[in-house]
Order: C-alpha cells, then structure tokens, then sequence
C-alpha cells in the first residue's frame, strides 16, 4: 500500500530587497506556499544574486556573488524567487556572466530550469490557477480595482505575462482593470534610476499617469524594486492608490476565513 506522495519542496530565495526593505513580502511568500502544500526551505547563507553588479559591468564582483548563490541553492528541488529580476539573473544572465568558468556554468545549466518567480510556480508548477479554490478567495486588503504592472525582466527574460493576470481576474471582489501600457518600465532598473534620474523620473511619471489614470485603488507587481520606485511616485503625488506585490495578494487570497494575514 503506498503512502501519501511527498509534497513538493521548494527553497526561498528572498532576495535582497525584500530582505532589506520589505520582509513582510517573504513572509507572505512562505505562507501562501505552505497553504498551497509546499515544503518551504530557506537555505542558509542565502545572499545578493550578484544582479545590481552584473548590471553594472562590474561582472569581477558578481562573480563570487553567483558561485556562493549557485553553492546554496544546488540541493533545491525548485527555487522560488519573488522577483522577475533576480529570478531571471539566476536562470538566464548566469549564463553569460559564467561563461569563461566552465564548471560554474555547467551548475548554473543544471539549476535554471529549478528557478521560478513565485507567480510562475503557483500556476506552472503547483498548477493552481484560481485562488478562490484555496481559501477565502477575497482580498479585501487590496481593494475593489486592481491595475497589474507587468516588470520588465519578468515578462521579457522570463517569459511571465499570463500567470500572475490569471492569478489577479481569479479574486473575489476585485476587478482587474487595464492601464495603459503596462507592460512599460516603470524607471527604476536597478542601478538605472541612480546613474540616469532625470530619465527614469520621466519613466515613472508615465507609470504614475497611467496609475491614475486607471481608476486603481491598488497597483499589483511581482517585483519590490518596481514597486519601490512606484510607490515613492504615488506617495510624493498624493495618488491614492497602494503599490502591493503579488505575495501579498496572494497571502490574503489564500488565507482561510478569519485566519490572521502575513502582510
């Protein structure tokens, strides 16, 4: 007689944003796929993927930054990340910033297709499409419109578009509303912002335009670094409109009736 099959295991890698700045999104992260039946991990001495250096042209410092990532994580059934951007460092760029170091590379091929933004692992590998299937279903939180900004790395490296939508239209209680050219760079890229400011202001005033633009009383996004930049848009200029990323929706949606939020 065969036993109940083994839950799928996954490892958390937070990133350093969340991390840093916002750790109620890693909070949420774990309790959504432990609801969903995950077996979380986070493995220890997790660090910097080694994105914001690679970007940068400073690939010397990525370097060690990749081979300790690729060190921690190389037990992972799968890895998590919420994050397009760090998620498609590890599984697309580790490529090339490792391709003078054979060995290193032949780790980072045997990792990648183990590498999932967190939306991506709810609907292509956990297979759960509708949120209201799980728990609650609402997300009264979030609010009664909901725009989706779609992160560059997420949707052009990755190749995520429909799965965090899907994930959004599936809540009870809040539309998903349209905003104009979502699919646009909100400005910040990282070390972007930092050496071209006046560009990547004019960027996001065309974000914060479309937000309002919208009707949204929330803006949802599957990176904290957009939503980092965004956010501090809509503050300064009074938008009344909440910048929340997907973890968190996903933490309200999932959680049972009366149940406490991770968020």
């Amino acid at each position: 007689m065969s036993g109940s099959p083994r839950p799928v295991a996954a490892s958390l890698f937070v990133t350093c944003v969340v991390d840093q700045f916002y750790p109620e999104v890693g909070e949420s992260a774990v309790a959504v796929l432990s609801r969903l039946g995950v077996d979380v991990g986070f493995p220890r001495g997790q660090t910097c993927c080694g994105q914001p250096a690679f970007n940068s042209g400073y690939w010397n410092d990525a370097l060690p930054l990749a081979k300790r990532t690729l060190r921690v994580l190389d037990r992972a059934e799968h890895v998590v990340v919420p994050s397009g951007s760090c998620a498609a460092m590890i599984r697309v760029f580790y490529a090339e910033l490792l391709h003078d170091h054979p060995d290193l590379l032949e780790k980072a091929r045997l990792l990648a297709p183990r590498v999932f933004e967190l939306s991506e692992f709810v609907v292509d590998v956990l297979g759960v499409t509708d949120v209201t299937s799980v728990g609650a279903g609402a997300s009264p939180a979030v609010g009664r419109r909901v725009a989706y900004h779609s992160s560059c790395h997420l949707a052009r490296e990755l190749g995520v578009v429909d799965q965090p939508r899907g994930l959004l239209g599936s809540l009870s209680g809040a539309e998903l509303v349209e905003m104009d050219r979502a699919e646009v760079c909100c400005g910040f890229g990282g070390t972007f912002s930092v050496k071209y400011p006046e560009i990547s202001a004019a960027m996001l005033q065309d974000k914060l335009d479309a937000i309002r633009d919208s009707g949204a009383d929330a803006v949802v996004a599957c990176d904290s670094s957009c939503l980092m930049q965004i956010g501090g848009g809509l503050s300064r200029q009074g938008i009344d409109a909440r910048p929340v990323h997907v973890a968190q929706v996903l933490d309200e949606a999932t959680r049972p009736a009366g149940g406490a939020s991770s968020s």
